[in-house]
């Protein structure tokens, strides 16, 4: 794993999460999808600071279990988001996506101050809500830290 350089801070999607897994079944296949590559590079040198809660990491168990993915892989998964990602505390949702599944993510970018939330599905992300910038894999991460909302 490598070190963690970089003070960019990000929230990554389930639905990325779940993409890039699919990703890793060939070299082929993880270079032509963008979501496989997100998570390659994170693991590979550490371009971003990975921002989980204990809710999110619940919901990821949970998809990929529903989807079928080994237990043991599901296992490693959170271990590894567990030691390298920053796990916060953020006791309070937000009401802010269109699905109430995504608060979480809304609310953990927000409690981590984090530069981007990376999903497959930008609807359920309001931007105008948001500091984060809302992208999609493929999408060059952002250089700069969010922008701060007047009279924080």
């Amino acid at each position: 794993m490598a070190a963690r350089r970089s003070t960019l801070k990000g929230v990554v999607d389930t639905s990325v999460l779940v993409a890039g897994i699919a990703g890793f079944k060939s070299q082929v296949t993880t270079l032509k999808n963008p979501s496989a590559r997100l998570l390659r590079q994170w693991v590979e040198s550490g371009n971003f600071v990975w921002l989980v809660s204990e809710e999110i990491l619940e919901e990821y168990k949970e998809v990929l279990g529903r989807l079928g993915v080994r237990r043991n892989l599901i296992g490693n998964i959170v271990n590894l988001l567990r030691e390298e990602a920053e796990v916060l505390n953020v006791p309070v949702a937000v009401d802010v996506s269109p699905d109430p599944g995504d608060n979480p993510f809304c609310a953990c970018a927000e409690a981590g101050d984090a530069a981007f939330i990376v999903t497959l599905n930008p609807t359920d992300f309001p931007q105008a809500k948001l500091r984060a910038r809302v992208i999609s894999p493929g999408r060059s991460l952002p250089t700069t830290a969010p922008r701060r909302r007047s009279g924080r």
